[in-house]
């Protein structure tokens, strides 16, 4: 089964993942831009980030079979430094006009300060005015009251609901957002947050409009496979092919087709795999022999 995982944070991950992850069927990946890890200091550092997430990340991923794309946004984690903001938004117009930006995210909350709220809003603003969706990141803490938080401003900003994918839904968020008209997310973890057996769960209550999983994958304990095993659990609960199908392949790609920047028979077949390519000088195999490919496989 094919698989576009709509919010994974592959600059933490390995090139092991993406072999990986083409071999459990990963055809498509969207990057939402991230915190660092750390607070960053200066607005360079958020340029060169968005960079690497149009440029050399996107590269790396074709090397694996893999198309790469991303959504470009201030995270809520990094609002709340208001003279970084303020250059950070200033920069955003640059990059939402690249091809393979399909969105603006991660925006949304974090700790639901005034000053996250603020550049929210201006975000929010901003996809309207680029014609992109918007991926949403609901805090951590405070789940129901940061998730009810946001749709109410989603709903004040006058933004199209279907143009809204709400992300890191629980059993105690996911109803209102799906009321609301808008695309539930859910990050499956090995050991934290949402689960694979209680996504299938969710999916034997709610069915599958407007559903989307994806594996987040970020700097802390997680895993690029969380799609994947999610299917064999969706599977073992006797969730059909067909419902999982639109879960995890024609929903994420029908959300994010709305930037008019990808469609379904693009993705239906993989890059081309030729490890001999350089992007900026550099290449991934650091000596080794190139591989290509020969159809869906890597020799």
């Amino acid at each position: 089964m094919k698989v576009f995982d709509p919010h994974i944070h592959m600059i933490s991950r390995t090139t092991d993942d993406y072999q990986n992850m083409q071999e459990q069927g990963i055809y498509a990946v969207c990057e939402p831009a991230f915190w660092l890890g750390q607070p960053r200091t200066s607005v360079g550092s958020f340029e060169d980030y968005f960079l690497s997430l149009v440029g050399w990340e996107r590269f790396r991923a074709s090397q694996f079979g893999i198309h790469h794309f991303c959504t470009i946004g201030l995270n809520p984690k990094e609002a709340n430094n208001k003279r970084l903001a303020v250059e950070v938004m200033e920069l955003l117009p640059r990059y939402l006009e690249k091809e393979s930006v399909i969105g603006v995210g991660e925006i949304g909350f974090d700790d639901l300060t005034m000053m996250e709220e603020k550049i929210f809003m201006e975000q929010i603003s901003l996809a309207m005015e680029f014609e992109l969706p918007i991926l949403i990141h609901t805090p951590h803490r405070d789940k129901k009251e940061g998730t009810s938080r946001t749709i109410s401003i989603v709903k004040e900003s006058g933004i199209r609901p279907e143009m809204v994918l709400v992300d890191h839904n629980t059993e105690e968020t996911i109803r209102s957002v799906l009321e609301g008209g808008y695309y539930a997310g859910h990050s499956i973890y090995p050991n934290t947050k949402m689960s694979p057996q209680r996504m299938a769960d969710i999916v034997k209550c709610y069915g599958t409009e407007r559903i989307v999983i994806n594996s987040a994958a970020d700097w802390g304990v997680s895993s690029p496979l969380m799609v994947p095993r999610t299917i064999e659990v969706m599977r073992e609960n006797l969730i059909s092919d067909e419902d999982i199908e639109q879960i995890v392949w024609k929903n994420p790609i029908g959300f994010f087709s709305q930037s008019g920047r990808l469609d379904f028979t693009l993705l239906s077949e993989r890059p081309k795999i030729d490890q001999s390519q350089l992007h900026c000088g550099n290449s991934i195999l650091r000596g080794q022999e190139p591989y290509r490919a020969k159809g869906d496989e890597l020799l």
